[in-house]
C-alpha cells in the first residue's frame, strides 16, 4: 500500500513539474513584463493622458512620424507627417504629406500613419502578436523610453524589404 502511494505521488509530482516548467509562448517575457510595470506607473502618474510618436523608415528612403494623443485613456488625435520626402513621387498629393485626424475621424486614412492605439492596446498587441515565438522569425524588444516600450516586433526569415512587423516608438510624454 505504501509503495502504491509513493508511485502515485511520484506520478503526480512528475505531471505537475511537466506543466509548471512549460516554456512561455512569447519572447522577451521578463522584459515586456518589466516594461508593462513601468507603463502602469507612468499611466497612473500621467492620469492616463499622454502622447507618443511612432517612427517609420522605409528601405526606399522615405521616413515618417505619427503622433498619437491620448486623454483619459482614449485616443483623441492622430497626427502624421513625412520627415524625409525626397524619394516620394513628384505627383505625390501634398495633402498626404502632413495631416491631422481628430477624435471623430481617427484612422480615416488607412494608407499612411500608425494606427491610433492606446499604450494599453500596444502592450496587449505586443504580447499577443508581436512577441509570439515563431520558428521562422527574429523577434525584437527594447524599452528605451524610461523603461516604456520603444521597439517591439519581428522580422520573418528571408524577408528583404520593410519586413519589420511591430512598432517603433521614439517618444512618450505626458499631455498637460
Amino acid at each position: 500500500m505504501k509503495m502504491k502511494l509513493s508511485v502515485y505521488f511520484l506520478g503526480l509530482l512528475m505531471i505537475g513539474l511537466t506543466f509548471s516548467c512549460e516554456k512561455s509562448d512569447i519572447d522577451f517575457e521578463d522584459d515586456i513584463e518589466k516594461s508593462e510595470k513601468a507603463w502602469k506607473a507612468f499611466r497612473s502618474s500621467s492620469g492616463n493622458s499622454y502622447k507618443y510618436v511612432v517612427s517609420f523608415s522605409s528601405w526606399t528612403g522615405t521616413s515618417s512620424e505619427t503622433t498619437i494623443t491620448v486623454s483619459n485613456g482614449k485616443v483623441i488625435k492622430r497626427e502624421f507627417r513625412y520627415t524625409v520626402t525626397k524619394y516620394l513621387p513628384d505627383n505625390f498629393p501634398k495633402e498626404e504629406l502632413e495631416w491631422v485626424e481628430n477624435e471623430n475621424e481617427l484612422n480615416a486614412r488607412s494608407n499612411s500613419g500608425a494606427a491610433a492605439l492606446t499604450l494599453d492596446e500596444i502592450y496587449t498587441k505586443a504580447k499577443s502578436e508581436w512577441l509570439v515565438k515563431r520558428d521562422n522569425a527574429k523577434t525584437y524588444f527594447e524599452a528605451k523610453n524610461d523603461g516604456l516600450i520603444s521597439s517591439c516586433g519581428y522580422v520573418e526569415d528571408g524577408c528583404a524589404d520593410d519586413c519589420f512587423n511591430g512598432i517603433r516608438i521614439s517618444y512618450i510624454g505626458v499631455v498637460k
